[in-house]
């Protein structure tokens, strides 16, 4: 097999890792753990402690008696840095930038961004307080992320110094290793994301651990647990009387701009051979401006489809807008035929 697809085997297996969900393989887990404790020159933990979420392992660590210091950077930042160091000399600036690029650099941005997500959202369980807020961001930093480590362990396939750490991802979610005692959170039991990769469900959580820790999000942006909840019952006079802008559009998105078009009995602004402009005033945030457009093309019943392209509020014609979606003003806009 070539170089480059066997990084792109390394990348598909280690994506499926990131996105794992069910019960972890703890005895896999706990030899992975063992053996990163005897690569790092650490004797192996006295004890073991599983728990199901993230969060429960914050309380967890803050519970634990004569557990001893962190050894996080001896497990797993030394190791991990050195291999990078290694790497980089034997393939030289360039052929670390290709690797990284075809690996790591392709799961990154989403692994990181939801690591972030479960940090903030403990955090806002756990702290009441700026001082507890603080206690509790000192526990995440002695996290190894397990799973969530994906990206940067997909560069090191085959590196036996990280052999232990990549086991323990490949069989749990996150897990602070102390010089006596390592807590272990189970993975997620349920992972909803859109196709950008983004936390993305309109129905419940889109990430759950078995002890109920959640997190709820609406393509991406954070909402509570009780706001969807009433979106299947949403009325344009509900949309309209929401104070905050960012879930005024969530609930827009989820209704339907072309449905609050009907049901709000809004008027168009401009039509012309192109389509029809709309625009929703919104208090407090800017407009929404859509254009309406027909597919001149029929489908294969013979009805003709209709789209509708969300434009920049400062839009004033639909041939403006339609325009805008491919990059151009409205005075060089003339098509020969309308697809």
């Amino acid at each position: 097999m070539t170089g480059t697809g066997m990084m792109t085997r390394d990348v598909t297996s280690w994506r499926a890792v990131a996105s794992a969900t069910g019960r972890a393989d703890r005895m896999a887990a706990e030899e992975g753990i063992r053996l990163a404790y005897r690569t790092a020159g650490l004797a192996e933990p006295g004890r073991i402690v599983w728990v199901d979420s993230p969060r429960a392992a914050v309380e967890a660590v803050e519970k634990l008696a004569d557990a001893g210091k962190s050894v996080r950077e001896e497990v797993r930042t030394r190791p991990w840095s050195h291999e990078r160091r290694r790497k980089y000399d034997e393939l030289g600036a360039m052929g670390w930038a290709a690797l990284w690029s075809a690996t790591g650099a392709q799961l990154w941005e989403t692994t990181s961004a939801l690591a972030e997500r479960i940090r903030a959202g403990v955090v806002a369980e756990l702290a009441a307080n700026p001082e507890e807020e603080t206690a509790v961001r000192l526990v995440l930093l002695d996290a190894v992320l397990g799973q969530h480590d994906a990206a940067w362990l997909a560069a090191f396939e085959d590196s036996e110094p990280l052999a232990g750490l990549a086991e323990v991802a490949r069989n749990a979610g996150w897990w602070w290793p102390y010089e006596d005692a390592v807590v272990v959170a189970e993975r997620p039991e349920a992972l909803h994301r859109d196709e950008a990769g983004r936390l993305d469900r309109g129905d419940g959580p889109a990430l759950a651990y078995p002890d109920g820790f959640a997190l709820h999000a609406w393509r991406g942006m954070p909402v509570p647990a009780a706001f969807l909840e009433e979106l299947s019952a949403l009325t344009p006079e509900r949309i309209r009387e929401e104070a905050n802008a960012e879930l005024r559009r969530v609930m827009l998105e989820y209704f339907g701009y072309d449905h609050y078009l009907e049901e709000s009995g809004a008027e168009p602004v401009h039509r012309d051979g192109t389509g029809i402009l709309w625009r929703i005033p919104l208090s407090g945030d800017e407009d929404v401006v859509m254009v309406e457009v027909v597919n001149s093309t029929p489908e294969p019943d013979g009805t003709s489809r209709t789209y509708w392209l969300r434009v920049p509020p400062a839009t004033r014609t639909a041939k403006d807008g339609v325009a805008w979606t491919f990059g151009l003003g409205g005075e060089q806009y003339a098509p020969v035929r309308q697809t």
